[in-house]
């Protein structure tokens, strides 16, 4: 399973032409190892201003380095601040890599990553989204802002084409819910727990099957699919469209079948997502919620309370699915995905429709295994059971602490036990 903490960063590939154009082009001098490489950039480059900048490498090759060492160490992420050290997050800690790099050189560093699009709304809004390949390393999505009057940025390693279901461990319910024809599919989760790897995959398994048109709308673009059985076709914000609301519009006029909106920001956003999944269309998103319960109470809060009877009944109608995802340290120190699923029923359906029980939606999905619906608490559980997960990490990760423990005392699973069949457990997807 500590594969799958690696796979299941929240994040994948970046755009393939302007916004992927490769950084720090390889040097004609010899190369060196990226431990190395990074050791002597970060570490070097203290104290000096201008490119070359750390021993001969320029800023594109400190960049370059930094990135491989993160690479080579199974980071996630990579944050740059002016005046204090490189830090890479492996396995959810964040470590110091090198020394302190100048400002001046950490701003010709990421204004030397930027394509021109992304340049201009970093110099308007001092902040930017975009996506960039390192060749010979990866992929990596990219935040570059402000703090303090420097320049800073956080660096997400992404994959470089999407993953299968099977190879994340997904169970079998998810395969099913990118494969409907119509409705909402909605993965949520905090950053940093995969929901852009998991639509991604998903979107893969309708390209493996689907003789469909796939329209995303991204910002800014991770993954980069190729089309096979579905044509894909893949639109960024800023080079593919000025606004989200001109996207929308223009979507429905693209033919689509099946629409990825990146994130659900707000309630222009919702509705046009909740239109287009109502007239046959089948609608992927995110949303930065933590369960089935906050994620539907989330949709229905972007509206004012007069509108929202209407969203309530058009989302009971259409809702397809939640997958909510949250990554928890395993035993061999890795980190495991732990997931709630929802799937599109008629008691899920009139728990959505009436306020009065909506509150019952994790008894719904509590009680609901045979259709592949699963609590957190649940597969929290099976993992423990399993091996995966440490009671103790499980426990601190659960919704519901004492309900965890009454459900994993029931399995008849002891600490000093061997670990009992998977099946002793009852409830949940597999």
């Amino acid at each position: 399973m500590s594969t799958h903490a690696h796979h299941l960063t929240d994040g994948t590939a970046g755009r393939d032409a302007a916004h992927a154009a490769p950084l720090g082009a390889p040097s004609s001098a010899p190369a060196a190892t990226p431990t190395h490489a990074a050791g002597h950039a970060a570490g070097h480059a203290a104290g000096q201003s201008a490119a070359p900048s750390a021993g001969g490498l320029d800023a594109g090759q400190v960049l370059e380095a930094l990135l491989a060492e993160t690479v080579r160490r199974g980071g996630s992420d990579l944050h740059l601040r002016a005046g204090v050290p490189p830090r890479v997050r492996v396995d959810g800690d964040l470590l110091p890599l090198g020394r302190a790099l100048p400002g001046a050189l950490l701003t010709q560093m990421l204004r030397g990553a930027m394509p021109a699009d992304a340049l201009e709304v970093y110099d308007r809004d001092l902040e930017a989204d975009l996506a960039i390949t390192m060749t010979g390393i990866g992929r990596f999505r990219v935040n570059a802002f402000r703090t303090r009057g420097e320049d800073a940025a956080v660096l997400r390693r992404v994959a470089e084409e999407p993953q299968k279901l099977s190879s994340l461990g997904m169970p079998p319910v998810i395969r099913d819910l990118a494969l409907r024809r119509r409705g909402l599919v909605l993965v949520t989760g905090p950053t940093g727990s995969g929901k852009t790897t998991t639509l991604a995959a998903m979107i893969d398994a309708i390209n493996d099957e689907r003789a469909v048109h796939v329209l995303t709308l991204e910002d800014p673009i991770e993954v980069v699919h190729s089309s096979r059985a579905a044509t894909v076709t893949q639109r960024e914000l800023g080079s593919d469209s000025r606004s989200w609301s001109g996207a929308l519009r223009a979507a429905m006029r693209q033919d689509p079948d099946v629409i990825l909106i990146g994130e659900m920001r707000d309630a222009d956003t919702v509705h046009a997502a909740l239109s287009a999944a109502e007239t046959g269309h089948l609608v992927m998103s995110t949303l930065h919620t933590t369960d089935a319960l906050e994620t539907v109470q989330r949709v229905i809060d972007f509206f004012p309370p007069h509108e929202q009877p209407r969203v309530r009944a058009a989302l009971a109608a259409c809702l397809q699915g939640v997958v909510c995802q949250r990554l928890v340290p395993t035993v061999d120190g890795g980190r495991a995905p732990v997931l709630e699923i929802a799937v599109g029923d008629v008691r899920l359906s009139e728990a959505v429709a009436d306020p009065e029980r909506t509150g019952e939606i994790p008894d719904v999905l509590a009680e609901s295994g045979y259709s592949g619906m699963q609590t957190f608490d649940q597969h929290l559980v099976r993992l423990v059971v399993e091996g995966v997960l440490s009671e103790d990490d499980a426990r601190g990760a659960a919704s519901k602490p004492h309900d965890f423990g009454v459900m994993l005392r029931r399995t008849g699973w002891r600490p000093d036990a061997p670990t009992p069949a998977a099946s002793a457990f009852a409830g949940g997807a597999r």
